[in-house]
């Protein structure tokens, strides 16, 4: 006799490569999959949300652009990025933000993800997929690397790194293929006042916003999401 299976949790992402604290958030939320690993079957997708819409192609140098946007010092960026850094190496990723590190324009990328997240298998094995596989190295890309994430060319190195075919990348990065789908989505989850990201939504309705430790989501999906299900 088959074993009962657990019962599944969709878990969407709102989030931007750009945005430092995703992949935080991120790099925290794996470990709630893998303390929920015997009871729930998990699945990610992740949705696009861009923190600079109107950032030009070039970008635009990071610590000029946050201390231009949240009004803050050159010292209080400096804080905020050596802070930020020590987050991300305690969670075993690595910023490396030098003097020459810039925000870039996300949108392509963002087209990029739509496209791998409609290749995933509804009846997947494991938690994440190919999409997954893509924001991670984008992310990696950007802040960790220093590439420029919104150069086709980058785009469709790191598409083909994580297994998507390069020749298909480049077809879409050339034209403005699920270019609708983005900016469709990102009109919808405005609709749903998410104005910040990282946004966890868990099950369809359960909003966690931001880079939670581990206990808050397990706090949430035992007594909001588990508990409601017995």
């Amino acid at each position: 006799m088959a074993e009962p299976r657990a019962p599944r949790l969709s878990v969407d992402i709102v989030s931007d490569v750009m945005c430092p604290w995703c992949i935080i958030g991120w790099l925290k939320f794996q470990k709630v999959i893998a303390h929920f690993a015997e009871r729930l079957d998990v699945r990610v997708q992740w949705h696009p949300f861009e923190l600079n819409p109107d950032m030009p192609a070039e970008g635009e140098d990071a610590r000029e652009h946050v201390m231009r946007k949240y009004g803050i010092s050159a010292e209080q960026s400096r804080a905020n990025t050596e802070r930020l850094a020590a987050i991300a190496a305690e969670l075993g990723f690595a910023f490396n933000r030098g003097p020459d590190f810039r925000m870039r324009n996300s949108f392509d990328a963002h087209r990029l993800l739509t496209w791998a997240g409609a290749l995933e298998e509804p009846e997947q094995d494991s938690a994440t997929g190919v999409q997954t596989a893509l924001k991670l190295a984008l992310f990696a890309a950007h802040f960790t690397d220093n590439r420029d994430v919104g150069d086709h060319a980058v785009l469709t190195d790191v598409a083909a790194s994580v297994g998507l075919d390069r020749g298909r990348a480049a077809a879409i990065l050339a034209s403005g293929e699920f270019g609708e789908m983005v900016r469709t989505e990102e009109a919808y989850w405005a609709d749903q006042n998410i104005t910040g990201v990282p946004a966890f939504i868990l099950g369809g309705r359960m909003l966690v916003p931001g880079a939670q430790d581990p206990e808050v989501f397990i706090r949430v999906i035992e007594n909001k999401i588990l508990a409601a299900a017995a």
